[in-house]
């Protein structure tokens, strides 16, 4: 399934890259934070109406006294990562080739408000297995890119760059590294592109491993008659996303020019916006560090910070919208002729209902649900995120 990408392939398009944020934007930072201007008369209550403001003025002092950016910048610069055009827009990706010269390709993609900060703790794992006491037999070689408009794939100030486009994008670059034959993964917005992929480069698509997948009634009454307390929990669990903890995304949706300017001027602005997901969408009973470590938390949203991607990011639930998997008219997924894996983490904003699932994708094969975890399923369950990409490749290798 491997195929090597010859020397001059790479020096052909590939740029090594490296993080180097100048040290005047952590300064800048740091004034921003000590200079906020916090809204006055806010209720002291839990995170129904938002994040409380107690917990934020000491996130944001840690961020300002405590977070080391230079620590996680050097963390990152420990993985090779790159830089690419592809049509017009600059593509940043991790590139981590295993030691074992058999191990599958595996593209991994993030959505938002992701970053490829969420794979760290699953780099060494799914590429060399054999220093982890694992089986040589499950090696992957990891491609991880960032949509355009996100962290270090930077602004690009172009219209169009949805679902489709970016799947295109996803197929040359795994054409210039030299994959013929891969396997896709994603959740959140990277599920929408690796199921997309899936479809304009089947070719090379050996398998699609996805941590999200919407399903929906069709609108025939008949599929609403027998469903079980789970099915219909989890109805309403995806009906509450839409009507509370989907705001950022209507808005985002409609009207991203506009949220930009508060995101791109106030770190604070920024930090709430995102942290408000880590709270809302994983495993955390209390505070978002329940789930994910408050210096993760803090190196993704420093990411959005130091690129100034809040708004370029944004710009993909404009575009991406008429773009989904899912058909608005009917509530149907496209079929796939290939192998399709699903893990489910249960504290997810959206879970998948199995027949809905099967309904319309004949091909699933490998389904799994978990009793802990959610949105940001590698972030919060390495362990877990890791032993079901293996499982996955396992079972389309026979």
């Amino acid at each position: 399934m491997a195929a090597h990408p010859t020397d001059e392939q790479r020096e052909s398009s590939m740029k090594p890259f490296r993080i180097a944020v100048p040290q005047s934007a952590v300064d800048d930072l740091h004034r921003r934070l000590r200079d906020t201007r916090w809204p006055e008369g806010l209720p002291e209550v839990a995170w129904q109406r938002g994040v409380p403001p107690n917990y934020l003025r000491e996130l944001a002092e840690y961020w300002r006294t405590g977070y080391d950016w230079r620590a996680a910048e050097a963390e990152l610069n420990a993985i090779p990562q790159f830089r690419v055009e592809i049509d017009g827009a600059p593509i940043h990706f991790l590139h981590v080739r295993s030691p074992e010269p058999d191990a599958t390709p595996l593209l991994i993609t993030h959505g938002w408000p992701g970053s490829v900060v969420e794979f760290l703790d699953v780099l060494g794992p799914l590429s060399d297995p054999r220093a982890h006491g694992g089986d040589p037999a499950d090696a992957f070689h990891l491609v991880i890119p960032s949509p355009p408009g996100f962290g270090f794939s930077g602004p690009h100030g172009q219209t169009g760059w949805n679902n489709l486009r970016v799947a295109k994008a996803w197929a040359e670059l795994m054409r210039r590294l030299g994959y013929q034959r891969y396997v896709a993964q994603g959740g959140d917005f990277g599920a929408g592109i690796s199921f997309t992929l899936a479809r304009v480069d089947a070719e090379h698509v050996a398998g699609l491993h996805l941590n999200t997948l919407t399903t929906t009634p069709s609108g025939d009454p008949g599929e609403l008659a027998d469903l079980d307390d789970e099915e219909r929990a989890r109805l309403a669990w995806a009906a509450r996303f839409l009507d509370e903890l989907a705001g950022s995304m209507k808005l985002q949706a409609t009207r991203p020019h506009t949220i930009a300017y508060s995101l791109a001027d106030s770190p604070v602005g920024q930090l709430a916006w995102i942290v408000e997901k880590f709270k809302d969408w994983t495993d955390s009973a209390k505070v978002p560090e329940d789930a994910v470590s408050r210096d993760r938390m803090l190196t993704v949203v420093s990411s959005f910070w130091f690129t100034g991607t809040a708004g370029s990011s944004a710009q993909f639930y404009y575009e991406t919208l008429d773009f989904l998997p899912i058909t608005r008219a009917t509530g149907r997924l496209p079929a796939l002729d290939l192998p399709v894996g699903l893990a489910v983490f249960p504290h997810a904003p959206v879970k998948a209902i199995r027949r809905f699932a099967e309904r319309d994708l004949p091909t699933i094969v490998q389904w799994n649900e978990y009793d802990r975890g959610g949105h940001f399923a590698a972030l919060e369950e390495p362990d877990l995120f890791v032993a079901d990409v293996r499982e996955f490749r396992r079972r389309i290798a026979k």
